[in-house]
């Protein structure tokens, strides 16, 4: 692997609080000098990228993505062939890659096929961390049984995916087992019900606590984190007495919540772009059913009142999007939202980059400095500036490599 060297812009290093003039030298698909002394460290034949006016960012991650899906449709759904939504990632990956997105977390959906495939380079995108398929109770929100008897599960089980519906501590635990069989590297449970299923309400609590109590134990037993689906406050509750991860969503959180959530370190991912998204999709023309339209305006304003409440709480907020419940490719609007609900322009960059790492427990990225992992994103304009970003990513480099080249 050819050194690469990137000169002339600003870099946004680890530990600063605005970019500085500086160069980066990448060797072996890190970080290896930043600085004056990156030209002179230079291997003979290193790859120069100069980018005058254009400031570096570690990769962005998002913590929450659905590859499998670009946009929710039911009825497409029960026509499709089966494997088309394997190859339609394809160019979801791609479009993902192109925003500065360099590894995501996949919450349910994509199989290890999927991940092992970008990993060898068969696929271009993001690195992929997995949670196969998304556990629900009956009724719950990722049981796609309807009242005419059809079944259409969002993500239907096949060898590589285990299905998702499970009832009692004993269900649970076979099926996180099973799950961790297929190469998870998160467990994500649904803990209430949600905006985009039919029949449930997101208010209203899934599984009790000796179900999650299961499901937390049997994935920590693996070294393995548990996400939760959890809008309704009683079901965040449940969920971080159980010892989630994070919380996704987190719609009706208050107080209690995010005292819980400081507590017991876990992150919120609020996904602030999934309803107005999906409100969009509605207004649009959008193949929604009436319920999910219905839901999708009413927990608009009370997502707005949560966020704002869990950023004044000091609550830790990692960047996730929910993309492909509605179509990919409008991912970093999920910044000026953030932005907008008062977080600073430095705390929202962090969510998306080292807080997301973190929250991810990949040590190795998400920063600016000596020894990570060569992943980056390069913007034009002001990076504090959020409105009309995809437009302005310039390249991304990914594990040292340079993948995408903008202008």
């Amino acid at each position: 692997m050819n050194d690469v060297l990137i000169t002339g812009g600003r870099v946004l290093v680890d530990g600063s609080p605005e970019p500085v003039a500086a160069d980066l030298l990448l060797h072996d698909g890190r970080i290896a000098v930043i600085g004056d002394d990156a030209k002179a460290s230079a291997e003979p034949g290193a790859v120069e990228m100069t980018i005058p006016d254009r400031t570096v960012l570690p990769g962005l991650i998002d913590c929450h993505v659905h590859m499998m899906l670009d946009g929710i449709d039911h009825e497409a759904a029960l026509t499709e062939p089966f494997s088309l939504p394997f190859y339609r990632a394809l160019g979801t990956l791609s479009r993902t890659l192109d925003l500065g997105i360099t590894t995501v977390r996949d919450a349910g959906g994509a199989d290890l096929g999927l991940k092992v495939a970008q990993a060898r380079g068969l696929v271009d995108g993001p690195e992929l961390l997995i949670a196969v398929n998304i556990l629900s109770q009956t009724g719950g929100h990722a049981d796609g049984t309807m009242a005419s008897g059809q079944v259409r599960h969002l993500f239907p089980a096949h060898p590589g995916r285990p299905g998702p519906v499970v009832d009692g501590p004993d269900e649970m635990r076979r099926r996180v087992r099973e799950l961790l069989r297929a190469g998870a590297d998160v467990v994500k449970v649904c803990t209430t019900g949600g905006v985009a299923s039919e029949a449930d309400d997101p208010k209203h609590s899934q599984f009790d606590q000796a179900e999650l109590d299961v499901c937390v134990r049997t994935a920590a037993a693996n070294e393995v984190p548990v996400m939760a689906h959890a809008q309704g406050r009683d079901g965040v509750l449940t969920a971080l007495r159980a010892g989630v991860r994070s919380i996704e969503h987190g719609i009706y959180a208050d107080d209690e919540c995010f005292q819980l959530m400081r507590k017991t370190g876990a992150f919120l991912v609020p996904t602030l772009l999934a309803p107005i998204a999906l409100t969009r999709m509605v207004e649009g023309g959008g193949n929604l059913s009436e319920a999910v339209a219905r839901k999708a305006h009413a927990v608009r304003a009370e997502h707005e009142r949560m966020i704002r409440g869990a950023i004044s709480a000091g609550v830790r907020i990692a960047f996730g999007t929910d993309a492909g419940v509605f179509p990919h490719g409008v991912n970093l609007e999920e910044l000026e939202l953030l932005r907008a609900a008062g977080m600073t322009p430095l705390a929202v960059l962090r969510a998306a980059t080292s807080e997301a790492a973190e929250l991810l427990g990949l040590n190795d990225r998400g920063r600016i400095a000596v020894g990570k992992r060569a992943d980056l994103a390069i913007v034009s304009g002001d990076p504090f500036e959020f409105k009309g970003y995809a437009d302005r990513i310039a390249g991304v480099v990914q594990a040292g490599v340079i993948v995408r080249r903008f202008g």
